[in-house]
């Protein structure tokens, strides 16, 4: 056997040194690029906003300092900020669970060993990359009071359908139903949750003498609550950014019925030129949104399982 002669051994070390640092280097040059555009295009910005929150500071024209002055009109002289405040809350009330319901029943549906069932993942999903725009334009046709294919089929059974979009009473009902169009994803997500569960469990169930409605809420719907939670916190945060729907299908209103809180800041911001005063509504929605996340995070032991979990009554 061959020994390494000693003058060698330095420039062994100093190569594999180089070779550890190598190592270390490559990965952060693979990650750089997400880390540059995350600090340019979001936690940059984000700052940003945050700093002219306090700030008079029109879109033309000199900024000025006025430190809280935007959040304590927006709390004390503005009534529009509690309008769009609860009427993004109604929304989210009726937007949020059905939801949820209605992609966890598809995913269900889809999760049958049925022929075709490629197919019909693929239909549901559709609508979930059509534009928001162009889906507006669909739900405008289709809730005309006149002419609309909503208040036709209504019209086959005896019943006279309402100007959906220009009655105060049903306009955000409208907004919920075509909102409710895109559950692709959340479908998706809902279906790769239920392929990780094991057919053992149905199985060993189904042994025990256990149907198939004792086997969803015993076993399902429980190992089915991680993906339940995720899908809770996404559909909080879309609640919230409702904009594009009833900027196109209704602008608003009637009466403001549909101006929802993201359209709020969308027009002190673009319309009324006061981007110091929009960025303190968004940091405020932001809020809002973390204290809903945190809650729903914070209530997660009592009611999220996973499998294999061992949770021990206190």
């Amino acid at each position: 056997m061959k020994s390494i002669p000693a003058s060698s051994t330095p420039h062994l070390e100093l190569n594999r040194k180089k070779k550890l640092k190598w190592d270390k280097i490559v990965p952060l040059l693979f990650i750089a690029p997400w880390v540059f555009g995350f600090l340019v295009f979001t936690l940059g910005p984000l700052l940003y906003s945050l700093f002219i929150s306090f700030f008079d500071w029109p879109i033309v024209g000199k900024a000025t300092f006025i430190g809280i002055g935007n959040y304590k009109t927006m709390f004390t002289n503005d009534p529009l900020f509690w309008k769009s405040l609860w009427v993004t809350a109604k929304f989210a009330l009726f937007f949020v669970p059905l939801n949820i319901i209605i992609a966890l029943v598809l995913a269900i549906l889809l999760n049958q060993n049925i022929k075709g069932h490629s197919f019909f993942r693929t239909f549901f999903y559709l609508p979930s990359v059509i534009s928001g725009v162009a889906l507006a334009m669909i739900w405008a046709w289709v809730f005309n009071g006149e002419y609309g294919i909503l208040n036709y089929f209504l019209s086959l059974f005896g019943i006279t359908g309402p100007d959906w979009l220009n009655n105060t009473k049903w306009a955000l009902v409208a907004m919920v139903i075509a909102s409710l169009w895109g559950q692709g994803q959340m479908m998706l997500i809902f279906l790769a949750g239920l392929k990780g569960i094991s057919k053992e469990m149905y199985e060993a169930a189904s042994i025990d003498g256990a149907n198939k409605l004792t086997q969803f809420f015993k076993i399902t719907l429980p190992l089915l609550t991680p993906t339940i939670m995720f899908n809770l916190i996404t559909t909080i945060i879309s609640a919230f950014q409702q904009l594009t729907l009833a900027l196109v299908l209704t602008g608003g209103g009637p009466l403001k019925s549909t101006y929802f809180y993201a359209m709020y800041e969308y027009e002190n911001a673009f319309k009324y030129f006061k981007m110091g005063y929009s960025s303190a509504n968004a940091w405020f929605m932001f809020l809002i949104v973390l204290g809903l996340t945190m809650l729903v995070f914070k209530s997660s032991s009592a009611w999220v399982y996973y499998e294999g979990e061992v949770k021990k009554k206190k």
